[in-house]
Order: structure tokens, then C-alpha cells, then sequence
């Protein structure tokens, strides 16, 4: 084996060193040498903002696309539903681990009866803000920021009555509670539950390394939900959530997608089952579709709405 180090950037919270720590085993397993090298966000570093309001999509990603162009690391490894659709010049996508769970959970406080009268959700997701609200139209939803750990103390140190969580995220560095109910209804977010590895598109060793971690089945399924993420928003944040299943007994992919206005109030779905050999263009299509049954407008509306 060359003896070329990996060095693995990575953002400071828990869960990006688990994520980190993750992608390391996996390539120190396979006989490379590696070291962690962890770089300060920008979007950890502004709280007091909602992610929307940043005008960027990939406030958590930016700092270490930086590094990586700057030489600093090798490789970044991210939560996918973090990484915008449109890749910095020179960065590639190297890998995508196998896909842990997808579902969106709610942690709440041992007592459910607010679902039923008025009750107050925190999440800084403007998906789950949108879905919450398109079923429980009288609930109130406040702004919920921070890594998984800092969002779970506030819940705590609030008098809300739940908050929406990735159930991976939270298994990932074991801080799932025991008040928490599935939210199986709730669309995920385009690659939620799945890990990237990012490289520079030059660095030939690095990527014949990062080959051999690529899971093909999760890379194909994220594929389909950026690729309907990425045709309905053209770069603007929006309420957008998306899923792709590969069913192996049929060879079928099922996919459903959905646009919801801010307020919860519009909802636009899709559903579609292909063929296994028409997945490059489903997340297109699919998104297409949706553009044409009311999208387009109410796209213009969402953006003309997060401009204010």
C-alpha cells in the first residue's frame, strides 16, 4: 500500500466525528493510513440565524470544500441531505456508505395529548416545518438550530412539546430517548440517512481508496431524490422531500416526492414504480412532472416569500 496519508475533514460536533470516525475504519480496514483533521463551520458558528436565512444551502459543507481546495484535507465526509446538489469545480463526489435508517422521528416529553389540541413543534427544517403543518394545521412551529446534540438540549431547556429529529442521526451517536414516535408519514429529505465522502477530482489515490466504501444501491436511490431536489429548486432552499426504494424482488424502483408551501397549506406529491434501468432520469422526470401540476408557481412563490 502507498504510504500516502488520508486526511479526513470533518466539522466538530459528535456526529461528524462519528461520521469521520466511520469513513476511517472502513479505509484503515482496508490498509490505508489516515488522520481526522477537524475544521470550525461557519453554520455552527452562526446560531442565532435560520440555516434558510443564510442564503446558502451548504452553510456545513463550505468550510471543509475550502480546506480540501486549499490542501489542508483529503477527503470531507458529510451527512448527504447537507451537501447541495451543485458541487464546488474540482470536488467530486468519491463514495456514499450504505444508508442507515431514512425515517424523521418526534421527541417529545412522555405526554402525546398536544397532537390533538395546541401544540408546539421545533424544528429548523423547512420540509418538516411544511409536512407538520399540512397535518396539524393549529399546531405552532418555532425555529430549532444547532448540531443534534446542542437541538436536543434545547428541547429540554424549552416548554415545547416535541421536536422533529433524523433517527439516524440520533442512533448514530446513541442519544435516541425513549419518548420518541415515528413520523412515518413525513417524507424524508433527499438523501437523508445516507453518508458522502467528497474528494478532489484530481486526487487519483484517494479516490481508488473511496471506490471500495461506494454502497451502489444507496448511491442510485440518493441519486433519484438530488436529482428531483435539484430540478425543482434551481439553488433556493424550499419544502422539498423525496425517497427512492430499490425493491430487489421486482428489480423496481419506488419513488415518491413531494412540494409543500411554507405554510403546510399547498402540498404537490408523486409517486411513481420503474424499472430498475430508467433511474438516471426518474428524479427528472419526476420533478417535472410536479413543475408542471402547479410547481412552477408555486416555486416563484416559496422564493418570493424567503426573499422577504
Amino acid at each position: 500500500m502507498v504510504n500516502k496519508t488520508i486526511r479526513i475533514g470533518t466539522r466538530d460536533s459528535e456526529l461528524a466525528f462519528w461520521q469521520a470516525h466511520t469513513v476511517q475504519k472502513q479505509l484503515n480496514d482496508l490498509g490505508y493510513k489516515t488522520e481526522i483533521i477537524a475544521v470550525k463551520s461557519q453554520g455552527d458558528i452562526i446560531l442565532d440565524k435560520p440555516l434558510y436565512e443564510l442564503g446558502i444551502t451548504g452553510i456545513f459543507t463550505k468550510t471543509l470544500d475550502i480546506a480540501m481546495i486549499n490542501g489542508q484535507v483529503d477527503i470531507a465526509v458529510h451527512s448527504m441531505k447537507d451537501v447541495p446538489t451543485a458541487l464546488p469545480i474540482g470536488i467530486v463526489q468519491a463514495a456514499v456508505l450504505e444508508r442507515a435508517t431514512t425515517l424523521d422521528i418526534l421527541v417529545h416529553k412522555g405526554n402525546l395529548d398536544f397532537l390533538e389540541s395546541n401544540g408546539t413543534i421545533a424544528t429548523g427544517s423547512l420540509r418538516r416545518q411544511a409536512l407538520w403543518w399540512n397535518k396539524y394545521p393549529y399546531h405552532k412551529v418555532v425555529d430549532l438550530r444547532g448540531n443534534v446534540n446542542t437541538r436536543m438540549q434545547k428541547l429540554q431547556h424549552n416548554n415545547w412539546d416535541g421536536a422533529v429529529f433524523a433517527a439516524a442521526g440520533l442512533e448514530r451517536i446513541n442519544i435516541k430517548p425513549e419518548n420518541f414516535i415515528n413520523l412515518d408519514w413525513m417524507i424524508p429529505a433527499p438523501a437523508q440517512g445516507a453518508m458522502v465522502v467528497l474528494a478532489m477530482e484530481d486526487d487519483n489515490f484517494t479516490l481508488d481508496a473511496l471506490s471500495q466504501l461506494n454502497h451502489i444501491e444507496t448511491e442510485i436511490c440518493t441519486y433519484i431524490e438530488r436529482q428531483f431536489l435539484k430540478t425543482l429548486e434551481g439553488g433556493c432552499t424550499a419544502p422539498i422531500g423525496a425517497i427512492a426504494r430499490y425493491n430487489e424482488n421486482e428489480d423496481t424502483i419506488n419513488f415518491e416526492g413531494v412540494l409543500l408551501s411554507i405554510d403546510g397549506k399547498q402540498k404537490l406529491e408523486i409517486e411513481k414504480v420503474v424499472d430498475i434501468s430508467e433511474w438516471k432520469k426518474l428524479g427528472f422526470h419526476s420533478a417535472q412532472e410536479i413543475l408542471a401540476n402547479g410547481g412552477t408557481e408555486l416555486m416563484a412563490e416559496i422564493k418570493k416569500q424567503l426573499k422577504k
